[in-house]
Parts: C-alpha cells; sequence; structure tokens
C-alpha cells in the first residue's frame, strides 16, 4: 500500500492531468439515482476529485479523501473544499453515509486485507447504503511499476460482493475513458447493504 501512495505522491501532476477530464458520468449516473436526494456521499480514494465535483454540482454532500498528500491537496483545490488524507484501513464512519464511491481505488487493497476494508465501508452505511466499486479486469493480483493491483472478473467481483453482504443492483465491463487506454477493460459494480 505504501509503495502506491508513494506513486501518486510523486506522480500527482501527471496523474491529475490525465484523469480530471475523464468522463465517468455513466457509471455516477448509474449510483445517484440510488442516492436520496442531497445525500451523503463518501469518495473513497477521490484521485482528481473529479467525480466529488459532480456530486457537489450535483447538490450531494461529499466527504472526499485519498492517502495520497499531494492527491489532496491539487483534488482540494478543485473542489474548494478540504480533501481528508485517509487510507481505507484508516476509515471510522459509523452509520452516517447514504453511498460510498470507490472509482478505481478499492484496486490498490490486496485481495487479503479486501475483507477488513469492506468492512470498515459497510460500518460507515447508513441501511440500504450504497457502494460503487470498479476494478482493472482480471483474475489475479498484479505488479504494474511501484503499483500493485486487485483485478476482478465479474463473476469474482459479484462473488466478493455478495460474500461482503452487498446485493448486487448493478454491473457492468467498461473500456477505459482515459485517452490513449482503450484497449483496458475494467469491472463496475454498485451493490446496496442491507442490514
Amino acid at each position: 500500500m505504501t509503495k502506491n501512495i508513494d506513486y501518486y505522491n510523486e506522480h500527482a501532476k501527471e496523474f491529475f492531468e490525465g484523469s480530471v477530464e475523464a468522463d465517468m458520468s455513466h457509471w455516477r449516473k448509474r449510483f445517484l439515482k440510488y442516492i436520496p436526494s442531497g445525500g451523503r456521499i463518501l469518495d473513497a480514494g477521490c484521485g482528481s476529485g473529479r467525480d466529488s465535483k459532480a456530486f457537489i454540482k450535483a447538490g450531494f454532500s461529499v466527504v472526499a479523501i485519498d492517502a495520497s498528500k499531494e492527491m489532496c491537496r491539487m483534488a482540494s483545490d478543485l473542489l474548494g473544499q478540504e480533501v481528508w488524507q485517509m487510507r481505507f484501513d484508516e476509515l471510522s464512519f459509523e452509520d452516517e453515509l447514504d453511498g460510498i464511491w470507490a472509482c478505481a481505488s478499492l484496486l490498490h487493497v490486496s485481495y487479503e486485507e479486501m475483507h477488513s476494508v469492506m468492512e470498515r465501508m459497510k460500518s460507515g452505511l447508513r441501511p440500504d447504503g450504497i457502494l460503487y466499486a470498479s476494478f482493472k479486469y482480471g483474475d489475479e493480483e498484479t505488479q504494474k511499476g511501484e503499483r500493485s493491483f486487485s483485478n476482478f472478473t465479474e463473476e469474482s467481483l459479484r462473488t466478493l460482493m455478495e460474500e461482503e453482504g452487498f446485493e448486487v443492483l448493478e454491473q457492468g465491463i467498461s473500456i477505459d475513458v482515459r485517452p490513449g487506454r482503450e484497449d483496458e477493460k475494467w469491472v463496475n459494480v454498485i451493490g446496496v447493504y442491507r442490514r
């Protein structure tokens, strides 16, 4: 995890510029239809702050976090509000979130640590809270340069969600929306935690 954070600190400007305009509106719309008007959303691993900005503009209350100090600084500037520097294993929300948006962020959590992170996320969700997550498409943990990735297929992601107590509402494959990355596939899921 630390190497992943170091990478984003060192490459923050490049990552910000490469992702801040990426069009995630399709999955944002699908996620937001399950969130009550003006609801509270955690943007978990917000990166550039792109999606937080869209949620705020749509009238939602947003808490944005990222593990990278540099990404927090840049996203705070974009949003005009503080982005908290926080790792997934530091989440401490209790029954206060209507939704969690984890776009291309949980993929840096190892398979071994995924359960404990999901437990923290579930603790933060209100009854019938919604989780969106996206992962690179694959069936193993991989290393790319300094970063590590936990990859999923549709089947393995559905299994993970169900084992963690989520009912899968929507799922789908998408291509990477960043220029020059069209050959990369992602698996997306929206689940509800009924407790």
